[in-house]
């Protein structure tokens, strides 16, 4: 028998916004002689018939929607279902627009890389963590190079020392073959690094508005 404290807990989540279920019953789809009634602003009415519920829906000018189908009898609660639809689907979105996904990004080096080539592809290195992303590095070793393994050890040290600041050594560098990898982590999370580049966006978007607004005539004498 469905205790009254998992009914309570029902009606919570929904007032909550959470979802009711994916087709839950509304109205004179509801097809049972009682059910426990719950008011528009959570209250408890109590088991009522079924006719006096859709009466007070009406009366509302509100839906009554089947939020416990499970419970003794089923717990339905009195509102405006398109709102709560509307709702739900907008926090959704939000959710999932808010979402961090873990995104490993590749970088592949030459153990004896020339300055400007190791600048260049450091400098793709601190974007992507400052992005909150994880950086694969590479080390590609041919011919005689694969007798010289410490070149792109030592070439892992010192990009893992220059990037210090901005991410961590995950994953230490190991032999693969002809290649010796190494993992990167970002010290800021991915949802950190979202919320600063929105704000960085808004910031950049209200001083083109500011530039751009005319500027005051000077009145005539």
């Amino acid at each position: 028998m469905q205790t009254y404290a998992a009914v309570r807990q029902a009606v919570a989540w929904c007032n909550r916004g959470g979802s009711i279920s994916a087709e839950p019953r509304i109205n004179d789809r509801i097809r049972v002689p009682e059910v426990r009634l719950v008011g528009p602003s959570g209250e408890q009415v109590g088991i009522v018939p079924l006719a006096k519920a859709l009466e007070l829906a009406q009366e509302y000018d509100l839906d009554l929607v089947e939020v416990a189908a499970n419970a003794r009898p089923p717990v339905c609660k009195l509102m405006d279902y398109g709102k709560f639809k509307y709702e739900s689907a907008m926090k959704a979105r939000e959710a999932r627009k808010n979402q961090a996904h873990t995104v490993i990004k590749e970088m592949k080096l030459r153990p004896k890389i020339d300055p400007h080539d190791y600048d260049t592809k450091k400098g793709h290195v601190v974007r992507f963590l400052k992005q909150g992303d994880k950086v694969k590095i590479t080390i590609m070793f041919r011919g005689r190079e694969q007798s010289r393994p410490e070149l792109g050890y030592r070439l892992l040290q010192r990009l893992a020392e220059d990037v210090q600041e901005l991410g961590f050594v995950e994953s230490n560098p190991k032999q693969d073959g002809r290649n010796m990898i190494m993992v990167l982590g970002p010290h800021k999370k991915k949802t950190e690094a979202m919320a600063e580049a929105r704000e960085a966006q808004a910031a950049r978007k209200a001083e083109r508005q500011q530039g751009g607004s005319p500027a005051e005539e000077p009145a005539e004498a």
